[in-house]
């Protein structure tokens, strides 16, 4: 393993992954974490044009191939320091085996930094994939919940044995697939969510309070106003409950 990524070595799957994301001849895909270029190759045979963003250099030689694609762009970077809305053309699509450490990041980044992108298929650590999807009052439901949910709807396309990958990891993975059915949420919202789950064990009203002073009771009124009790906790709100929430305290 480089870098937290685990390498894909069933080609089944590597072909599964491609069906699911249902790739069309226009498409431009996101790939963060090509690896060895073997779910890279088959994306660019499916899509007109491949971004690749890699970070480890160690990687070049196994990538040769790949990257001398007259439809694929390779992208010796940091994910999460690269300036995506640089990309050209313009991603539709995510389809990855995100390296577990910045899986969730990488997803949160590119809904909000790529409107254009309309769908992900992303391998993932199945821990990641349940608190992605999970539904408000469960134990795995938090910002990053919220914040995916808003802008998509999000499923567990199917789960995915150990021994598929190279080295095998201690922990399950899952393709996660998202579909947007709208805008990322604003900045005003994204940091209201943050702000909500920054303390748990409290009420969402007084965790607000927190960074908001005075904002106590401003917080507890519009709860007030949308029906939902003044003394609820960040957990039990829906995603589209806090987008209310933050139009009102705007």
């Amino acid at each position: 393993m480089r870098l937290g990524q685990n390498f894909l070595a069933d080609p089944n799957l590597l072909d599964a992954i491609v069906r699911d994301a249902g790739l069309e001849a226009d498409d431009v895909v996101l790939e963060v974490g090509p690896g060895e270029g073997v779910l890279t190759g088959r994306l660019a045979e499916a899509a007109g044009w491949v971004h690749a963003i890699e970070i480890d250099r160690r990687l070049e030689p196994a990538l040769a191939t790949v990257a001398a694609l007259a439809n694929v762009e390779l992208h010796w970077a940091d994910a999460m320091k690269l300036d995506l809305g640089s990309l050209s053309p313009a991603p539709t699509r995510v389809v990855a085996n995100l390296p577990y450490a910045v899986a969730t990041p990488v997803i949160l980044r590119t809904i909000e930094e790529l409107p254009e992108v309309r769908s992900w298929t992303v391998m993932v650590q199945r821990e990641i994939a349940d608190r992605l999807r999970a539904a408000p009052g469960s134990r795995t439901y938090g910002s990053p919940s919220v914040l995916a949910q808003l802008a998509c709807e999000v499923r567990l396309m199917r789960t995915v044995d150990p021994a598929v990958f190279r080295p095998r990891p201690r922990i399950e993975s899952a393709i996660l697939g998202l579909q947007r059915r709208g805008p990322a949420a604003d900045p005003a919202t994204r940091e209201l969510v943050r702000a909500s789950f920054a303390h748990r064990r409290t009420s969402l009203a007084r965790s607000l309070a927190h960074g908001r002073p005075g904002g106590l009771g401003r917080a507890r009124t519009a709860l007030a106003e949308l029906g939902l009790p003044e003394d609820a906790r960040a957990e039990t709100l829906a995603p589209e409950d806090f987008a209310a929430l933050s139009a009102k305290l705007q």
